[in-house]
C-alpha cells in the first residue's frame, strides 16, 4: 500500500519545466531578433529615419514578454481556468474595439488594431493564446456530454465564430480562417464525433470561397498563386521578389547584414516576409537548421502533451503546439509561394509586438503544462 501511494506521489509530483522548449524558446527569440535587426535596419532608415527603429521596438517588447513569459510559465493554470469567462469576454470586447471610432486604428484598409498611446496593438493576436486555452478547458468540463449538440458542443462553436466573425471584420481573412482551422483541431482531439466536421465543412467552405471571390485583394492573390504571370508587378510581385530573393542566398548564404536583395526587392521583408532575408542571409544551411529547430520544437510541444495528465492540459499542449508549428509553416509556405499571400506573420521573427507577446504567453502555457507533465 505504501509503495502503491509513493509511485502515486512520483507520479503526480511536479516536475522541472521542460529544459528543451525553455531553451527552443529562448533561442527562437533571440535569433528572431538578430533577423529583425538585419532585415529592417535598411528599411527604418530610410522609411522612419532611424536604422534601429523596429529592433528597438521589438527588444523592448521581447523584454516585457519574456517577462510575461515567465509569469505565466509558473501561474495556477487551475486558477486561471476560473476566470476563463471573463477571460474570453474581455478578449471579444478587445477584438470589437476596432471597430470604434477613435480608438480602433486602421492601416491600407484594414481595421485591425487599436491605440494604445502611440503605439498599436492586435487583439486577434491574443485570439490565438485564448481560444485555445479556452477549447482546452470547456472540453475537459464537458468530456461526458459530447452526444449532446447543444450542451457538449454549442457553446465552444459560438464562442469559436464569434471569434472568426470579428477577425473576419476587420479584414483579417487569412487570420480568422487559420484560427478557425486551429480551433477545429481541438475539436477533433476532443473526440468531437466527425459528424460534426462535415457540418462544418459544409458551411465554411462555400462561405471561403465567397470571401475570396468578394474582396478584389483576395482575388488577385489567388489568382496570382494560380497563375504567376497575371500580375507580376501587382499581386504576384512580393511573393515573386521572395523567391528570388531566397534562391540569391546560395547554401552558405550572404551573412548577417550583408543581404542585398531584401533591400529593394521584397516589401514589408521586416514582417510578414521576413523569412525571405532570414534564407538570403544564412542560405539553404541556416533554413535547414531553423526547421530542425521547429522539429524539435513540435516533439517537445507534443511530447508534453501526450505525457500531460489531464485532458485539459493535453488539449492545451496539442492546440497550442499546433498553433505556433502550423503558423511558422504556413508563413514559409506563402514566402516560398506554395500558398496564397496571407498576412500571417512568422512567430518569433516577424516585427509586431502583438505577435511577439502573444507567442511568448502561449509558450509560457506549454512551459506551464510541462511542469506537470507526468514522467514515469
Amino acid at each position: 500500500m505504501m509503495g502503491a501511494q509513493l509511485a502515486m506521489d512520483k507520479i503526480n509530483r511536479p516536475v522541472k519545466a521542460d529544459q528543451l522548449l525553455v531553451a527552443l524558446v529562448l533561442l527562437f527569440t533571440g535569433i528572431g531578433l538578430a533577423a529583425l535587426y538585419s532585415a529592417s535596419y535598411a528599411h527604418a532608415a530610410r522609411f522612419k529615419g532611424n536604422g534601429l527603429y523596429y529592433i528597438s521596438r521589438q527588444a523592448a517588447l521581447a523584454i516585457l514578454s519574456l517577462f510575461l513569459f515567465f509569469v505565466v510559465s509558473r501561474a495556477n493554470l487551475e486558477l486561471v481556468r476560473k476566470w476563463i469567462s471573463p477571460i474570453v469576454i474581455g478578449t471579444i470586447f478587445l477584438c470589437a474595439l476596432t471597430f470604434v471610432p477613435g480608438i480602433g486604428v486602421a492601416k491600407n484598409g484594414a481595421a485591425r488594431w487599436i491605440g494604445v498611446g502611440n503605439s498599436t496593438y492586435q487583439p486577434s493576436e491574443l485570439v490565438k493564446a485564448v481560444l485555445p486555452f479556452y477549447l482546452a478547458h470547456i472540453f475537459d468540463k464537458k468530456n461526458e456530454r459530447f452526444d449532446s449538440f447543444s450542451a457538449g458542443v454549442l457553446p465552444p462553436t459560438m464562442i469559436t465564430v464569434i471569434f472568426f466573425v470579428l477577425i473576419y471584420m476587420q479584414n483579417n481573412f487569412s487570420t480568422a480562417f487559420f484560427v478557425l482551422v486551429n480551433a477545429l483541431v481541438v475539436f477533433f482531439l476532443a473526440g468531437i464525433r466527425l459528424r460534426f466536421f462535415f457540418a462544418a465543412a459544409m458551411i465554411f467552405l462555400p462561405l471561403s470561397v465567397f470571401f475570396v471571390l468578394t474582396r478584389e485583394h483576395r482575388l488577385r492573390r489567388f489568382i496570382s498563386f494560380l497563375w504567376p504571370e497575371y500580375d507580376p508587378q501587382g499581386a504576384g510581385y512580393q511573393v515573386k521578389s521572395s523567391i528570388i530573393t531566397i534562391a540569391s542566398g546560395g547554401f552558405w548564404g550572404k551573412g548577417l547584414g550583408h543581404g542585398t536583395r531584401k533591400i529593394s526587392s521584397v516589401p514589408e521583408v521586416h514582417s510578414d516576409f521576413i523569412f525571405a532575408s532570414f534564407a538570403e542571409e544564412g542560405g539553404f544551411f541556416a533554413v535547414g537548421i531553423f526547421f530542425v529547430l521547429l522539429a524539435l520544437f513540435a516533439f517537445a510541444a507534443y511530447r508534453c502533451a501526450f505525457r500531460s495528465s489531464t485532458s485539459f492540459r493535453r488539449l492545451l499542449c496539442f492546440g497550442i503546439g499546433t498553433m505556433i508549428v502550423s503558423q511558422s509553416l504556413l508563413n514559409i509556405a506563402v514566402v516560398v509561394g506554395a500558398l496564397p499571400a496571407t498576412g500571417i506573420p512568422l512567430p518569433f521573427f516577424s516585427a509586431g509586438g502583438s505577435s511577439l507577446t502573444a507567442t511568448l504567453l502561449m509558450c509560457g502555457l506549454l512551459i506551464n503544462t510541462s511542469r506537470e507533465a507526468v514522467y514515469v
